[in-house]
C-alpha cells in the first residue's frame, strides 16, 4: 500500500511537531507493508527532495507566505503526479492550501486528515475560509483527532464526530540518541543543581512569560531549550528584571536536550491558548519519566499530563496556581518522582511512535477496503 503524506512543511526545511509525527507514521507503517511518500513546500526544492529514513520526501517551490500559510502554483503539479500513484491521500490539517489543491486536482483516492488544531490565531481569515475548510472536511473518508480532548473541546470537530477517531501522537525512543555519560557530565557542570525546564519554540501562545514571572516569585532556577519569534522580548525581560535565575539555550540537538531533561527536576509547560493543540515536548518528558506542569486549555496537553498523576495541571496564564505548582514538585522529591514513574508508565501505553503506527496502518486498511 502507497500513502502520500501532504503538508506545507517537512525535513530538512523544517522538523517541528508535525512534521515529526509525520516522519514517526511514514517509518513505523513501514512494517506494516506499507510505503509512504511526503509532498510539502521548499524554497529549495531540487536541493531538499531527498530520500529520508526509508521514505521520499519530495518539495515543491515555495512562493511566498501568508498568515503562517505557504502558497505554491508548482505543487498542483508535484500532487497530481504523486496521488496517481498513491492508495491512500494523508493529509495534515490545518493549511488552507491543501483544501485547494484537494478540491482542484479531484484526485478520486481514499483520503484521511489528522486535525492537528483549530485556527486560532487568525479569526477574521477564517470566515473567508470557513466554506471551503467545511467542504474539505466533509470530503474526507476519515478525520483523525490526536485526543479525546480536543475532540471533545473543538467545535468544528464536534460536527464531523460520526467520521472522527483519535489517534493519539506517539514519540519513538530509538529516534533519539542514547546519551553519553560525559554530555551529562558537561551539562552538570553548566547548569544549576536543581532546576526546572521548557522545551519549545518561543510562541505567542506558549505562556513562557508567565514562566518568567513565576521564576521571579519563587527564585527558582528555570533553562529554557528553544528559540522563536519571542525570544528577544522575552530576553529583554529577563534582562530588565535581572532574573539570574532565567537560563536561555536556544536550539540544541537532541542528545544535549535529552541530556538536560533528565537532569531536570521536571517540565514546565505553560502554554495558555488553544495554539498548543498536544505538546510532544510533554511526550519526551513522560518517555524520561519526568514529573509535568502544563495548563488546562481544553487540548491534548491534559490528555498526556493527567493532573495529581503524571504531574500537575494548572489553569492558563495564572502566575500564582504556577508558582505554587512549582513549589510543590520543588519542596516534594518523593511527589515529583512518583510523578515521573506514571508519566513514564503512561507513555509506554499510550504514546510510543509503535502504537500509533500500527492504529494508522489499520485506518489505512479500513479506508481502502470500504471504498
Amino acid at each position: 500500500m502507497r500513502v502520500l503524506h501532504f503538508f506545507k512543511t517537512y525535513w530538512p526545511d523544517t522538523f517541528g511537531g508535525v512534521e515529526r509525527t509525520i516522519h514517526a507514521i511514514a517509518k513505523g507503517t513501514q512494517k506494516h507493508g506499507i510505503c509512504s511518500e511526503v509532498l510539502s513546500l521548499s524554497p529549495s526544492p531540487d536541493t531538499n527532495t531527498m530520500l529520508f529514513d526509508g521514505h521520499m520526501a519530495y518539495k515543491a517551490k515555495l512562493d511566498f507566505e501568508f498568515a503562517s500559510t505557504g502558497f505554491s502554483r508548482d505543487v498542483f503539479r508535484h500532487f497530481r503526479k504523486l496521488s496517481k500513484e498513491a492508495d491512500i491521500i494523508h493529509f495534515h490539517f490545518p493549511w488552507p492550501l491543501m483544501d485547494i489543491v484537494d478540491l482542484a486536482t479531484r484526485h478520486g483516492k481514499p483520503a484521511i486528515v489528522t486535525y492537528h488544531s483549530d485556527i486560532v490565531k487568525q479569526k477574521t481569515l477564517l470566515k473567508f475560509y470557513r466554506p471551503l475548510m467545511s467542504r474539505f472536511l466533509r470530503g474526507m473518508d476519515r478525520i483523525v483527532a490526536t485526543s479525546p480532548n480536543y475532540l471533545q473541546s473543538s467545535e468544528v470537530l464536534r460536527a464531523f464526530s460520526s467520521k472522527t477517531s483519535v489517534i493519539p501522537l506517539g514519540l519513538s525512543e530509538g529516534d533519539y540518541p542514547v546519551v553519553a555519560e560525559e554530555t551529562k557530565a558537561r551539562w552538570r557542570s553548566r547548569l544549576p543543581k536543581r532546576f526546572f525546564l521548557f522545551i519549545g519554540v518561543l510562541r505567542y501562545y506558549k505562556g513562557v512569560h508567565v514562566l518568567l514571572e513565576a521564576a521571579r516569585q519563587t527564585g527558582f532556577d528555570v533553562v529554557l531549550i528553544g528559540s522563536g519569534p519571542t525570544e528577544d522580548e522575552l530576553k529583554r525581560t529577563v534582562h530588565q528584571q535581572n532574573l539570574s535565575n532565567v537560563h536561555f539555550l536556544g536550539g540544541l540537538p537532541d542528545a544535549d536536550k535529552v541530556a538536560i531533561l533528565d537532569l531536570s527536576l521536571g517540565l514546565v509547560f505553560p502554554s495558555h491558548l488553544r495554539s498548543e493543540a498536544f505538546g510532544l515536548s510533554l511526550v519526551e518528558a513522560a518517555m524520561r519519566g519526568k514529573p509535568m506542569i502544563s495548563c488546562e486549555i481544553g487540548t491534548g496537553t491534559s490528555f498526556v499530563n493527567l493532573d495529581g498523576e503524571t504531574g500537575l495541571v494548572i489553569p492558563p496564564n495564572d502566575t500564582t496556581a504556577l508558582s505554587q505548582a512549582m513549589a510543590r514538585l520543588w519542596n516534594d522529591d518523593p511527589l515529583a518522582i512518583s510523578y515521573g514513574v506514571n508519566a513514564r508508565q503512561r507513555y509506554e501505553v499510550n504514546f510510543t511512535a509503535e502504537r500509533m503506527a500500527q492504529s494508522y496502518a489499520e485506518l489505512y486498511r479500513n479506508v481502502a477496503g470500504s471504498r
